[in-house]
């Protein structure tokens, strides 16, 4: 978090010299250190969160891949009309742990084209697809496995 407020100052001030850098170590450790004191931040919190980073990225990368293959997969729908969508409402449960992962996956559905949340009760999901073929699999989907990756190394740090 230090080093973000660091890059923050440093971006706002749109030039690097060494007043700018030394003026912006100081406020940036100065909040900080209020963070940690009133907003429950720690160094070990921040080294995790760093070891998230790369699964964190992987996720956004497949979300974007996901995003554009359902888009081809809808625009297939609109363009040929003699296709019948057979809309479904899914129901399943997840076996993620943290309240955070399940939204991050309710959302994931939801900003994929043809898919939508429409019920997230603990870890039960209530998912409307455009089609069977968005329904398959969405269970034990990619975005499950990292997420559970995530928690798992989350809890192990």
């Amino acid at each position: 978090m230090f080093i973000v407020f660091l890059l923050l100052w440093v971006i706002f001030n749109g030039r690097v010299t060494l007043e700018i850098l030394l003026i912006g170590t100081a406020l940036s450790a100065a909040l900080f250190a209020f963070c940690c004191k009133f907003m429950g931040y720690s160094v070990e919190r921040d080294i995790r969160m760093f070891r998230l980073l790369p699964l964190a990225c992987q996720y956004v990368a497949i979300l974007i891949v996901e995003i554009l293959k359902a888009n081809r997969q809808v625009l297939f729908f609109i363009l040929t009309p003699r296709y019948q969508v057979e809309p479904q409402l899914v129901h399943f449960t997840s076996g993620l742990k943290s309240e955070f992962a399940r939204v991050v996956l309710a959302n994931s559905i939801t900003l994929t084209p043809g898919t939508i949340t429409v019920g997230l009760e603990g870890s039960d999901f209530y998912v409307h697809c455009l089609d069977k073929e968005f329904a398959e699999g969405m269970d034990h989907s990619v975005f499950v496995e990292l997420l559970e990756k995530m928690e798992a190394l989350n809890q192990n740090v």
